[in-house]
Formats: C-alpha cells, sequence, structure tokens
C-alpha cells in the first residue's frame, strides 16, 4: 500500500489557537481523509512548537515559567483538535525529549560535513520575528511584518552555508514546476533567489541571551535558533534521528506540507536546503494558503476581530464550518469570513441544493415505495447524463483535490447536485405516479439514490460526520479500502434492491444568525461606547471645514489605463491611471466587490493625487480614486476633462 503524509506548520505557543490555526489544521486532516479514500496509508502530523525568545516574555508576561506557559498553551490546541474532530496520527511538541534528539543528531551531522561555521555577525534582530535582516529586507528601516525597529545586535554565532546551496535550490524549483503551490508562491521563492545572494543562516543563541532552546551538542553556551529547531519536527516525528528504527521515515517522507503564506521563506528556503545539506530526501510539495481576513483586515487580538473556530463550529456545525472554509477560500489567496458569508453558503449549498435533494427524494421514495430502494429500470438518455454528470465532477474533483484546488472542486461537484434537482423537477415523479406508470418512476428515483450514494461518498474528506449520515440514510455505509473510489465510479448500481432506508433527512436546516459570540458581543459594547463618547465629544459643527482646508485637496481627472485584481487581495484592485504626469500612478482600490477589472479600462475617473504613498496588502497606492455610495450602491466619480485637470 502506498503511503501518503500531510503536515501542518507547529504552531507557535505565544498566543492561542484561532481561525487561521484552525483552517490549516482542517485542511490537513482533509487531505488525510481524501488519500485514506484513495486507498493509501495516509498520516498527519501537526504540534506546538515551543522555544525562542518570543515564549520567554509570553510567560514572563503572565508571571509564569517558559514550561509552564507551553504546557498551557499546547494543551489549548490539542484540546481544540480534539474538539473539531481532527484526526491526526501524531501531537508533536518541540520540548519532546525525542524531538529535541532528533533537532541535535541533524545540527552534528550537518556540522560533520563542515556547513556550520563559528563566526561574528552584526545585525537588526527583530525579537517579534526572531530573526536576523539586512539593511535590504527591511522597509524604512522597519520589521517588514511587525513595523518595529530591529535592535542592532552584533554577536558570535554559529552559522549554517545556506549560501552554498543557492544555486541547488533555485535549479530544484525550476526542474520540479511543482514543489511549491500555487504558482505565485513558487514565482516569490525564485524572485528571492534570483534578487539576492542568498546569505548564511544564524543557527544559534547565546545562552548568555537566551536559554529556552535546545542545546548545540558541539557547543553548550549556545542553544538552537528556533526555526532550525521548529522546522526539524516533520522528520523527528517519524523517528530519525532520534531512534534506531527508521521505518516509519522509510515509509512516509517525503511529506507533504501546510504552511500560511507568512512563512514561506523558512519552509521554502531554510528547509530545503538543510535537508540537502543532511543529505535528506526533499519534501514533495510546499502547500502555501492566504489569510483569512474579517472586513478586509487580517485578524488581531487588538482590534478585537480574531475568530474562534470552536464558536463557529458548534454554532454553524462542524461540517458544515469547515464545507465553508474549503469552499469560500480559493487556496492560495486571501478570503473574507463573516457570520453572513457562512449562513449564505450554508444555506444556498447545503440546505438548498444538498439538503433539499436529500430531502425531496428521500419523501417521495417512502411515499411512492415504502422506503424501499426501487428496481432499476431501461434507462434514457436524461438517466444517463446524471451518472456522466457525476462521474466527470467525481474526477474533476481527485484531480482538482490533488493539486490543493478545493474550492475549484467542491465547486464542480455541486454542478451534478443542481443537475439533480433539475432533474427531479424535469422527470415529475409526482406526475408519474399519478399516471400509474411505477416502472419509469422506480428508474428515477433509483438514478437519483445512486449517484446521491456516490457524492455522500465524495463528500468523506470534507465532511465526515455528514457524509457518514447520508451514507446512512442511503442503507449503506463505505469501509475504506484500496479500490473504493475504482469501483464506485465503474459501477452503476451500489444499492441493493429492496433495501429499507430512511423517509426523510433534515441534514443541513437553514441558519439564521445565531447570538453573538460572547467575546464579540463584549468588544462590540466597547466600541458602541466609544463611538457615542466620541460623537457627544465633537460640536456639531466640526463636519464644516474651511475654504483653505478644501484647497489643499489636489483632485485631478484621470483614464483608467490597467485594471486587474490585487494578486494578494481578492477585494481590492489595482490600477494604473493617466494623470497627464509622465508617467501612469498606480492606485489600489477596494472596488472589486462592485466592479470588473476589464469593464473599466477606459473609464475617466477622479483622483485625490496628493495623498501620501501607502501599503495595501503588499502593493504601494498613489492616490485615491473617489467614488459615491448610497445604501449598498457604489459609484464611480467621473468627468469628461482632459487627463490631468484639476478640479476646483
Amino acid at each position: 500500500m502506498s503511503s501518503f503524509y500531510v503536515t501542518t506548520p507547529i504552531y507557535y505557543v505565544n498566543a492561542r489557537p484561532h481561525l487561521g490555526h484552525a483552517y490549516t489544521t482542517i485542511i490537513a486532516d482533509t487531505l488525510k481523509r481524501f488519500y485514506a479514500l484513495l486507498g493509501m496509508d495516509a498520516r498527519m502530523l501537526t504540534g506546538t512548537d515551543e522555544h525562542g525568545d518570543k515564549i520567554v516574555k509570553a510567560a514572563n508576561k503572565e508571571n509564569k515559567s517558559p514550561k509552564e506557559f507551553v504546557d498551557g498553551i499546547s494543551h489549548e490546541f490539542s484540546t481544540l483538535w480534539k474538539d473539531l474532530k481532527i484526526d491526526y496520527d501524531q501531537f508533536i511538541r518541540t520540548t519532546d525529549p525525542e524531538h529535541k534528539k532528533s533537532v541535535q543528531t541533524l545540527l552534528q551531522k550537518i556540522y560533520d560535513k563542515g556547513d556550520i561555521y563559528y563566526g561574528e555577525y552584526g545585525g537588526h534582530y527583530c525579537f517579534g520575528c526572531e530573526r536576523f535582516y539586512t539593511e535590504k529586507e527591511l522597509e524604512d528601516g522597519l520589521c517588514p511584518q511587525h513595523k518595529t525597529k530591529p535592535e542592532y545586535i552584533s554577536e558570535k554565532n554559529y552559522f549554517f552555508k545556506m549560501s552554498k546551496y543557492q544555486e541547488w535550490l533555485k535549479q530544484y524549483i525550476l526542474d520540479n514546476p511543482d514543489f511549491i503551490r500555487p504558482e505565485r508562491y513558487r514565482n516569490e521563492v525564485l524572485a528571492m533567489l534570483e534578487g539576492n545572494v542568498l546569505e548564511d543562516l544564524c543557527i544559534s543563541r547565546p545562552k548568555s541571551r537566551l536559554e529556552w532552546g535546545i542545546e548545540l551538542p558541539f557547543d553548550k553556551d549556545y542553544v538552537c535558533y528556533v526555526w532550525f529547531d521548529a522546522l526539524a519536527n516533520y522528520i523527528s516525528a517519524l523517528g530519525w534521528g532520534n531512534s534506531d528504527d527508521l521505518s516509519k521515515f522509510n515509509t512516509y517522507w517525503p511529506a507533504e506540507h501546510l504552511v500560511a503564506k507568512d512563512i514561506l521563506k523558512p519552509h521554502a528556503i531554510f528547509w530545503p536546503t538543510m535537508l540537502k545539506a543532511a543529505d535528506l530526501p526533499i519534501y514533495k510539495h510546499l502547500n502555501v494558503h492566504g489569510y483569512w481576513l474579517v472586513k478586509d483586515t487580517k485578524m488581531s487580538k487588538s482590534l478585537g476581530n480574531v475568530v474562534d473556530p470552536r464558536f463557529a463550529s458548534e454554532h454553524f456545525g462542524l461540517d458544515a464550518f469547515r464545507y465553508f472554509l474549503l469552499r469560500d477560500m480559493h487556496f492560495g489567496s486571501d478570503a473574507s469570513y463573516s457570520e453572513e458569508a457562512l449562513i449564505s453558503r450554508i444555506n444556498s449549498d447545503l440546505a438548498n441544493d444538498l439538503g433539499n435533494l436529500f430531502s425531496r427524494v428521500l419523501s417521495m421514495n417512502a411515499k411512492y415505495f415504502a422506503k424501499e430502494v426501487p428496481a432499476l429500470g431501461e434507462l434514457t438518455e436524461e438517466d444517463e447524463q446524471i451518472f456522466a454528470s457525476v462521474d466527470n465532477a467525481a474526477q474533476n474533483y481527485i484531480q482538482l483535490f490533488k493539486e490543493v484546488r478545493f474550492s475549484q472542486a467542491l465547486e464542480g461537484l455541486w454542478e451534478p447536485i443542481r443537475l439533480m434537482n433539475k432533474y427531479v423537477d424535469s422527470q415529475a415523479p409526482w406526475t408519474l405516479f399519478k399516471e400509474g406508470k411505477s416502472e419509469r418512476l422506480a428508474t428515477v428515483i433509483r438514478v437519483l439514490l445512486e449517484n446521491m450514494y456516490k457524492i455522500s461518498v465524495l463528500l468523506y474528506p470534507v465532511m465526515p460526520e455528514s457524509s457518514q449520515k447520508m451514507q446512512v440514510q442511503l442503507g449503506k455505509v463505505f469501509s475504506l479500502h484500496a479500490k473504493l473510489l475504482d469501483d464506485l465510479l465503474s459501477c452503476k448500481v451500489h444499492l441493493r434492491t429492496g433495501a429499507s432506508i430512511a423517509e426523510a433527512s433534515n441534514l443541513f436546516p437553514r441558519l439564521e444568525k445565531p447570538a453573538e459570540n460572547p467575546e464579540e458581543k463584549k468588544q462590540n459594547t466597547k466600541n458602541a461606547k466609544q463611538k457615542k463618547t466620541k460623537a457627544k465629544e465633537e460640536n456639531a459643527d466640526t463636519a464644516l471645514i474651511e475654504f483653505a482646508d478644501f484647497q489643499k485637496l489636489d483632485l485631478r481627472v484621470g483614464t483608467i489605463l490597467v485594471a486587474e485584481l490585487h494578486p494578494d487581495a481578492d477585494k481590492l484592485l489595482r490600477f494604473e491611471v493617466d494623470l497627464g504626469e509622465e508617467k501612469p500612478r498606480q492606485i489600489i482600490s477596494g472596488i472589486a466587490e462592485w466592479y470588473k477589472p476589464a469593464d473599466l479600462v477606459g473609464h475617466k475617473v477622479v483622483v485625490v493625487a496628493n495623498l501620501p504613498p501607502r501599503k495595501l496588502r503588499g502593493l504601494v497606492s498613489h492616490g485615491m480614486i473617489l467614488t459615491a455610495e448610497k445604501g449598498e450602491h457604489l459609484s464611480l466619480l467621473t468627468s469628461s476633462a482632459p487627463n490631468g485637470a484639476k478640479i476646483s
């Protein structure tokens, strides 16, 4: 039996688990179940990353020792995964003795090879990232992630000769086009390798500054850099470096890695070069996803917009929550989370489409055939179309899942579900019953039941509990085996004629918005009070401005030359606007919800041209396109004046 090994990143325990952690872990769980459905020996690893500066600071803040602190947060992660019914095989912690031994084995192996050396280095150290930055990597002197000024530190440390493997890594990525996916992240890594000379990696921290880490096997005065420690978990969990028994490592390695885009560089550059230096096989794929945003804003505790996955799964249903996460995020891009979006997706796809199909077909079968599976008679062209639609969708679904394109896979699978609902309407079983066409009626119901069963099996990785409930309702529960999907797609008949099945189904009732999350309610109340206080403090005439203030605005007319989606934000558009200057202005605008890019090229717009440049999701915007908004309707302000004309 062939094997499959999927890993989540091990989550850093300086903060408690949130929606982003849950998404990655649910994806890993889904992939494990999918490959088990394909008949493979599938294994999943998750866990927690527990060393480093930030852990010590977080522990001190709560008046705890680092060990007490990490024990508590790690327990929160493992408990959440149990509550979300994640089917992991191992939960690893970097404080585990076996992991520590593996890290020291890896360090010693690379050191003995001559790829680790001792030297002095001065650099800009960000405690938030726990890494040194070069001058080129800083943005206006600040850490690009935390927007804080790093501390310049000069000290003696150990370095990994990462630069030695730059050309090898670049060529490996070029030779293996799907090594990093989606493609945008592959291109990003290639740009890193082509645009800069890869520097050697500082892999130690002196104990005089940090003791909370894994001691270097060749120097007791230093501990290991947190990333070098953390990345090794993927092989330490399989026994490499800490056991004489390498059967698990030989069976399951290399792995499929799942990560969010903020940890692309360590996984795409540090990790493969470490493996190469240790003469170990490189992982199969690095699968990189985007962020979950709340109202187009990254989740932040200070903003009070952190989504609690436990609350969401309990109030909306775990399987419905899983479906929403896989369906609404196009893997690799950012996606927006809201209760409204979740409810809308559940009601449209699960209640109206899938749930309605099961409800009406099972009810009709109970009414017309006393809850027994009817016989399949001669098939018409319309019947064959249903079978073909499900089988074609299944093949595409399987292929897209292998390519981690979950949203597209599910959208494709919903096409035959919608087609079956239309088939019910067009075949009108109630009319066939009235006309006494019992054989045709039996065939129509049987065609639906057989294909509903196929859909229920295919949905197992995404909605495991609902999948099994659907199968129970249809009188046949599958068991995982090597030829399960082959058998499913090669045969039309899977249910036993005359078998008793459910008389009704209410898998996905329509939802209304539930009571607010207590934390969200608390934050909303606080925000409302702050707004009310601010309104009282403001004078009634503060909305009025002087003419001199208006004169400060530089409003100019321009023509949109280029309009396209922002590469990292689904609700933002990137424009190049001709304002009569030497070259067009790049402007980022959040109007993707109202306009398609192709429809805007050539439009005249009004631009606030003297705003300071600012970055929006990684792209610099030099101005603001003016719009008019009323209710939910938004329109661009236009003018027939020539490009560059100033509005006054």
